[in-house]
């Protein structure tokens, strides 16, 4: 083991004995900064903030790649390739299977990261833009926080929840509006989506305080193995796939960059930093999604995109201060 550096050693400093008769003292243990912690959080700080930019650009490639193939082939295809690359790095890193306890956590991160966020929000994504998608799903911290209070039994404070029906009723009149007065099939699908993945954000929030996070997405995505490559070979045969430059780089992200390369340094970035400052971090998201339907997409955003996207970022972060 490699030894301590003398910088970091605890040190004992003495205190001057109290006069006669008074109150006697005890020496006082000081620990000088580790001089590693400065590059360490900078390397997990910009390790977050890729997995942010890798997470942001998730639906303008979903667009891209429904050009070339249907939601359903896309969504197959796409957790296949993964998978592949996930397996790729537990091979060569001669990673143990996990204990047959954590299998169930694992099943349902896989339901709702894997397979079911993946595929609502592609459906939503025929009908809906990017910038409205990018709007409602931004209120997915929200709906994760909710989620972890219910399934660890903790309390937050009030100021947390009301910050929390605050974000959730600025959505929902976002979605009235942008839909005439009442909700879409696409926006059924995109709250569809929060929930399925606010429980597999949980859940694997949960198994990654017991083995390093980006085995619980790996291990998720090759657990789906097997009904992704049975559903790609159904999707496939019934949809028609029409291949466009666009079409194989939007698959090529979603697969590789958002589904594995995304979740990966997120994870390494939010256990360098801790959860709290990466939950900031993400507090980017929804507007750089908004950047990336304009630049990337040519989408015009409505004037209601960037407003009701502040609001709901003011939202989270006030819930993220309140369970500080």
């Amino acid at each position: 083991m490699r030894a301590q550096n003398s910088a970091t050693k605890p040190m004992t400093i003495a205190v001057p004995q109290a006069p006669a008769g008074g109150r006697a003292t005890s020496p006082v243990t000081v620990t000088p900064p580790d001089p590693a912690a400065a590059p360490a959080a900078r390397r997990g700080t910009l390790l977050a903030a890729l997995g942010v930019v890798a997470f942001s650009l998730t639906f303008p490639s979903t667009v891209w790649g429904l050009e070339s193939f249907g939601p359903w082939s896309l969504v197959a295809v796409r957790s296949v390739l993964a998978a592949v690359i996930a397996g790729a790095f537990l091979l060569v890193g001669r990673v143990p299977l996990p204990e047959r306890r954590h299998w169930a956590g694992l099943a349902v991160v896989a339901g709702g990261v894997v397979i079911g966020f993946p595929l609502l929000t592609t459906l939503a994504l025929r009908t809906s833009t990017t910038s409205h998608a990018a709007v409602v799903v931004g209120l997915l911290p929200l709906t994760t926080a909710t989620f972890a209070a219910i399934r660890t039994g903790r309390r937050p404070s009030r100021t947390f929840w009301i910050a929390a029906v605050a974000g959730a009723v600025v959505v929902l009149v976002f979605t009235l509006q942008q839909s005439g007065g009442a909700l879409s099939q696409g926006d059924l699908y995109l709250f569809g989506a929060l929930l399925v993945c606010a429980a597999g954000y949980t859940e694997g929030g949960r198994l990654a305080r017991l083995m390093p996070g980006w085995q619980v997405i790996g291990w998720a995505l090759v657990l789906c193995l097997p009904l992704t490559v049975a559903g790609s070979a159904v999707a496939l045969a019934h949809e028609p796939v029409h291949l466009t430059a666009h079409g194989v780089a939007g698959l090529l992200w979603v697969a590789a960059g958002s589904t594995f390369f995304g979740l990966y340094v997120w994870y390494r970035g939010m256990a360098a930093i801790g959860i709290p400052r990466a939950s900031q971090l993400q507090l980017a998201q929804p507007l750089l999604t908004l950047f990336w339907s304009v630049t990337v997409l040519g989408e015009e955003l409505s004037p209601a995109a960037p407003v009701a996207a502040g609001a709901v970022l003011v939202c989270i972060a006030v819930t993220q201060r309140a369970r500080s």
